[in-house]
């Protein structure tokens, strides 16, 4: 067994969790900021902006799991393989963003050529990192407890880098939010090659086994718990697509107020880690989670009761859907090492296993954005309406539907790991 990750010096845990940081730095510029940049500086028509966005975007879900394959290969062969890639991945997605957003031409045909084929090699990038560095943490095991504080090093960190990337580029301009992700990415890179290194790499050779691509899905564990994470997933996603029309038209609230309560909604995530781990310390991981996800549930149904001008209560309730983010955040991954050890596939196929949960995030994203914008305007809303049967359809929309699909998550965790944990405890 690995040494337990709570002997962990607070160095240890920097060195591992700092890649986190850029990771979540460059992913909202990205997913943010692009769009509005391509269409106001360069005049690109958001339609065919759109087709491009959801082309990359769809490809990038579909790439995760070969991702997760590649990267099993690597740890089969060294510690110094999977930092390797990793610095070369780290200098595709250090270029790629660069070239993004400083474009060599200015015609609308060339930057829709230009920038699909830059979005799908930094988003490969992004993918590639990210698997290696999770199947790492995911290596060093240690238990739920263990596992819980490694997660919450690199997820931690990544809530303060979209802290960071939320005011960055608007206080200092995208040269200078370049040049920092390239510093950040440097150093968390540099960071990486000095954490702990899993014990289970010392056994690796040309001689292991190499599984199926599939592998996860042959794991009813890894089958309860995907279900689980993606009902949930859909539920967070609905708030995060619908968040700044809810500000706008719902409260009415000035635009200032806008990275406010996003700072706030983050900031107050990242500082909750540390009070799910004293939770997951009494009650283990997946009570924890369920508490989590009765506590989004919650603050949902306050906020459906906001009118225009409550915009202290919203703050309030930022504050508390960023605690109930936390839990999401931070748990569940550590409950799929749990399932990876109890698999008995530690150390072999964590990056199969990543990949098809990295594929699971990004299907949320996608399917929240393309079933609730369409139905919010079958339901006769745009942005800036004020007629009270459109601010009603986002309400609930935004609010309740997000409650119902939790309430559904909560029901499946109970069923299908809980009450599966205590029979067999």
């Amino acid at each position: 067994m690995e040494p337990a990750a709570s002997t962990w010096s607070r160095s240890e845990g920097w060195r591992y969790g700092l890649l986190g940081l850029p990771l979540a730095f460059v992913a909202l510029p990205l997913y943010v900021i692009l769009p509005n940049h391509y269409a106001r500086e360069f005049g690109v028509p958001l339609a065919w902006l759109g087709a491009v966005l959801l082309g990359a975007r769809l490809l990038d879900a579909l790439i995760d799991p070969v991702i997760g394959r590649l990267s099993d290969s690597l740890f089969a062969r060294s510690a110094r393989a999977v930092l390797v890639f990793g610095g070369l991945a780290c200098g595709v997605l250090a270029l790629g963003f660069a070239l993004l957003f400083f474009p060599p031409m200015r015609d609308v045909s060339g930057l829709l050529l230009w920038s699909s084929v830059m979005l799908m090699m930094t988003y490969a990038a992004f993918s590639a990192i990210s698997v290696a560095h999770q199947s790492w943490g995911a290596m060093l095991g240690g238990g739920a407890l263990a596992q819980s504080r490694i997660v919450a090093w690199r997820e931690g960190l990544g809530l303060l880098g979209v802290v960071l990337a939320s005011v960055t580029p608007a206080l200092m301009g995208m040269p200078f939010t370049v040049g920092l992700f390239w510093l950040m990415l440097g150093l968390g890179w540099l960071a990486w090659c000095r954490a702990r290194q899993p014990r289970s790499l010392a056994l690796s050779g040309s001689s292991r086994t190499v599984p199926p691509l599939g592998l996860p899905f042959m794991r009813p564990a890894f089958r309860r718990l995907l279900a689980v994470f993606v009902v949930n997933g859909i539920a967070s996603a609905v708030p995060a697509t619908l968040v700044l029309f809810f500000v706008q038209d719902r409260l009415q609230a000035p635009q200032a107020l806008e990275p406010v309560f996003l700072g706030t909604f983050f900031l107050c995530a990242a500082l909750s880690m540390p009070l799910w781990l004293l939770l997951v310390r009494r009650i283990g991981l997946a009570r924890a989670w369920l508490c989590g996800m009765l506590l989004a549930v919650a603050v949902f149904i306050w906020a459906s009761q906001l009118g225009a001008g409550q915009v202290l209560a919203f703050g309030i309730i930022s504050a508390l859907s960023g605690l109930a983010l936390g839990a999401d955040l931070g748990l569940p991954a550590a409950l799929l090492a749990g399932v990876i050890a109890d698999a008995g596939d530690q150390g072999q196929a964590e990056g199969r296993y990543f990949g098809w949960w990295n594929f699971a995030t990004k299907l949320n994203l996608a399917l929240a954005a393309g079933v609730v914008l369409p139905l919010l305007a079958f339901f006769g809303y745009a942005p800036g309406a004020r007629d009270a049967q459109a601010l009603e359809a986002l309400t609930l929309t935004y609010c309740l539907l997000p409650c119902a699909l939790k309430l559904v998550a909560a029901s499946l965790l109970y069923t299908l790991v809980i009450r599966r944990e205590a029979v067999h405890a």
